[in-house]
């Protein structure tokens, strides 16, 4: 049997998806998939931690594959991105869960793309991040101008798609395309812990804030008021927003189980 190129760990309501090496492979691609539908299915994960391995966290398409199925004369060589690309980040982009990815080195094109699929990133001090597409001829995918439009803006989207010049961590930051640096040897726990304390909290009220999220930047203003005000009134109901409001009144912490 092959060796595996993802794991899944699990701890604390919190699924550990680790990439192990650093390109996209389309086994790579299954792989992930594989994880995150699992995940998707499984009502005991609260929160989900993506990350990587040594020195990058993800830099893209394997270039050495690619290029085989280039040489190769298939004229479907790109169909890869409707095919396995796109699928895998709807995946990502439909998890219910609070998602944290922790950048623990360079990542790049698709790289960049799975780093900004997830709600929070935690990201290692002096890592190099770039978009690199245009750098080999080709376009953004794994939604990468959608995710840098909404991040840092039109222009900006537009300057780090066409230059594709490489940042740092710390800029990253500082565009609020990455919301903690922190050394390399840090990365991993500090991501785990901000997951772990996602996972103990009020799952429901989490999911309803992605799905508004995820509209609220293109929906009309009626629309997103609809939509706030019928998961407002679900999540009235539920036992966590009971916990909440009597734990205030009792000045003690609220105790969340995700119902």
């Amino acid at each position: 049997m092959s060796e595996p190129t993802v794991t899944r760990t699990d701890a604390d309501g919190v699924a550990t998806l680790t990439l192990l090496q650093p390109a996209m492979t389309s086994r790579l691609r299954a792989d992930l998939l594989a994880a995150v539908t699992a995940v998707a299915a499984d009502a005991a994960v609260r929160a989900v931690l993506l990350t990587g391995t040594g020195r990058a966290f993800c830099l893209g398409q394997d270039l050495g594959e690619h290029a085989a199925v280039l040489r190769s004369g298939a004229t479907d060589s790109l169909d890869v991105v409707a095919a396995e690309y796109n699928p895998l980040l709807l995946a990502l982009a439909a998890l219910p869960v609070p998602v944290v990815v922790g950048v623990n080195g360079a990542c790049a094109g698709a790289g960049l793309g799975l780093a900004l699929a997830g709600d929070l990133r935690v990201a290692a001090a002096g890592a190099k991040l770039s978009t690199a597409f245009t750098g080999i001829g080709l376009s953004s995918d794994s939604a990468v101008a959608a995710r840098l439009v909404h991040c840092v803006g039109g222009s900006r989207a537009a300057e780090l798609l066409l230059l594709a010049e490489p940042f740092t961590a710390e800029t990253a930051l500082g565009w609020g395309l990455v919301h903690r640096v922190v050394p390399a040897e840090a990365v991993h726990d500090e991501a785990r812990a901000l997951a772990v304390r996602l996972a103990t909290g009020p799952t429901a009220a989490y999911r309803a804030v992605k799905e508004v999220l995820a509209t609220a930047a293109t929906d009309p203003l009626g629309t997103t008021l609809a939509l706030e005000a019928r998961l407002q009134s679900g999540l009235g109901a539920t036992a966590d927003h009971r916990e909440a409001v009597e734990a205030f009144l009792a000045k003690r912490p609220a105790r969340f189980t995700g119902r």
